[in-house]
């Protein structure tokens, strides 16, 4: 099996083996864990040492005790809950934004990124009474600007907001899921799909039977092809592909560009 996967697009990929290199800077690379990769759905011999066991006299299993209700708010620095991720959301979303701002998809309203508590200003690191902040990042692929908002918890006001292009967060989970819809549509995707056919015998249709993670792509003066060139300003991606419960499959010579939703391969053109 492997060594058919072998002939499309790569090679089966350990997790570790999957540092990008070639003319473009990557950056917040995650890959999911590589578990499952030579999965059997086996249980060797284990189900039959655990009866074994109990059959001698082993305590039962132990009861879990259900996890406590998380409150509704936080305080001073304890991580947001998820009543204020939603308010912050609520609140940084105005309808000028949903109305002006586009998603990945080019739905209505901005991408969604990151809501994170906002780090205390100057003198208030050690003030037990200092305003709880939430940072919220978007990002409008309308005119690829990265929008922060910060929310005072307390007041529910937006207390700043800032305008930036050029800047590439890490991609989020449903960029990654719409980049390699696009990679799946695309001729550029033949040979993934041809991958995934041998590792399963199945046809890929969908991202949603891969496992991905992807990394931010900048171009590299000189790099080619020149579609690529705008990868910075515009927001695109090259993705990590895993089959679930199966290897991976080298796609880290393609990229995404999410903002006019074309794929590219390096090195051509």
């Amino acid at each position: 099996m492997r060594e058919t996967v072998h002939r499309h697009l790569g090679k089966v990929m350990a997790g570790a083996a999957l540092a990008a290199v070639g003319t473009a800077a990557m950056v917040a690379i995650t890959l999911p864990g590589t578990a499952g990769a030579d999965e059997t759905g086996g249980n060797d011999g284990r189900a039959n040492t655990v009866r074994s066991a109990r059959g001698q006299g082993a305590p039962p299993p132990g009861v879990v005790e259900r996890a406590p209700a998380e409150e509704s708010r936080g305080t001073g620095r304890d991580p947001l809950t998820d009543d204020e991720i939603r308010r912050v959301e609520r609140i940084a979303l105005d309808r000028r934004l949903l109305r002006s701002a586009e998603d990945v998809d080019g739905g209505r309203g901005p991408q969604r990124l990151s809501v994170d508590l906002a780090e205390p200003e100057d003198g208030e690191a050690d003030d037990a009474r200092a305003p709880r902040r939430a940072e919220v990042t978007f990002y409008d692929y309308r005119d690829d600007t990265l929008i922060s908002r910060t929310v005072d918890l307390d007041t529910g006001k937006v207390e700043a907001t800032t305008t930036r292009r050029g800047v590439q967060p890490p991609m989020s989970r449903a960029e990654n899921t719409e980049a390699a819809r696009l990679l799946i549509a695309d001729p550029l995707g033949a040979g993934l799909k041809a991958d995934y056919k041998d590792a399963t015998d199945r046809e890929l249709t969908s991202p949603d039977q891969l496992l991905l993670s992807g990394g931010v792509y900048r171009a590299a003066p000189g790099a080619r092809p020149a579609a690529l060139d705008r990868c910075g300003t515009h927001r695109c991606v090259r993705l990590f592909t895993k089959v679930r419960n199966g290897p991976w499959i080298d796609t880290r010579s393609l990229v995404i560009d999410l903002s006019t939703h074309k794929v590219a391969a390096l090195g051509r053109g």
